[in-house]
């Protein structure tokens, strides 16, 4: 009792369901962001549903890199679906609450995908150096046990990531359960902390960008072995060839570690909501729906299996 005598802050953590940033007040407007995300949403799923399809389906796609990709996909899909439908059901409902446990749930599964598909990008640069640089033994190294080992460990990386930020966000007592952001984005969750949690936000901040920082180290150093192995192939047709499935997913990298230095490293804002808004509707919507055209405009055994498969 002495303690809630002393401590008069409000302590919303367990008890109070969270406030999401509406994006319009106006009906109207709440039922078009809604079928603009209904679209962008739907053209993510069907895009990534493609390509695992196809994938499964076509026994030329039966390959490391097909096999990573449609993992990739999965990916995609689980990031996309975390703040996505929530804002829909939200923008249909006149609504602006999600749940303390289902904000848990948004923060553990962004993470953990967010996670995932930086090791498995990571991985697929591996992939990629050994196809390019040692084709020889390929088949040896990037067989089919080493292969589903490795996509393991990416998902595995992803459980651990998001384990990691519920731990250290919602170990915070909460003095307001109003979130800047249409989604429970951790940043904005850390200011509405009533506890000094500076070492805390240092630490999550620090953890994540060490880890992409190292990923993309790995994958950067990992290119230039590829790209001087590439421009030693003597013909044309095989540079092209060897650049046509590495450039796909070098932009696809880049796509995600530009998402996640945005939301990382920028200042504590003196944006408009709106603007901040709309560039988190930006990172959190178009890598994921993107990156299925993205590797089927460069791959032309996509293109052939896909059109197999339209007909």
């Amino acid at each position: 009792m002495t303690f809630l005598v002393a401590d008069r802050r409000p302590n919303l953590t367990s008890t109070s369901d969270f406030l999401l940033l509406d994006f319009s007040e106006d009906r109207e407007l709440q039922i078009l962001y809604f079928f603009l995300f209904l679209v962008l949403y739907l053209t993510a799923i069907i895009g990534n549903l493609l390509i695992i399809t196809i994938v499964v389906l076509d026994h030329h796609l039966q390959t490391p890199m097909y096999f990573f990709l449609m993992n990739l996909a999965l990916i995609d899909m689980g990031t996309i679906s975390v703040p996505i439908p929530k804002s829909m059901a939200n923008l249909l409902t006149n609504s602006r609450t999600i749940s303390y446990s289902g904000c848990i749930a948004q923060v553990f599964f962004f993470f953990f995908f967010g996670g995932s598909d930086l090791a498995l990008l990571t991985v697929m640069a591996h992939d990629r150096y050994v196809a390019i640089c040692n084709p020889l033994q390929y088949e040896a190294i990037m067989n089919k046990g080493a292969c589903i080992q490795m996509a393991t460990g990416a998902w595995i990386c992803g459980i651990i990531n998001g384990i990691i930020h519920i731990s250290g966000t919602f170990s915070m007592n909460f003095c307001s359960h109003d979130i800047d952001q249409f989604f429970c984005e951790v940043p904005k969750l850390m200011r509405l902390s009533c506890d000094n949690l500076y070492l805390v936000e240092v630490g999550l901040i620090v953890f994540s960008c060490s880890a992409m920082f190292g990923c993309f180290v790995f994958i950067v150093t990992t290119y230039v072995s590829i790209f001087t192995a590439v421009f030693r192939i003597p013909s044309a047709q095989g540079r092209q060839k060897a650049l046509s499935t590495c450039i796909p997913h070098l932009t696809v990298v880049s796509l995600l570690v530009f998402a996640g230095l945005f939301v990382y490293t920028k200042p504590p804002t003196n944006i408009s909501s709106d603007l901040g808004l709309g560039i988190s509707v930006i990172y959190t919507t178009f890598p994921y729906m993107l990156n299925p055209f993205i590797y089927s405009m460069r791959n032309k055994e996509i293109r052939t299996a896909l059109w197999k498969l339209l007909h």
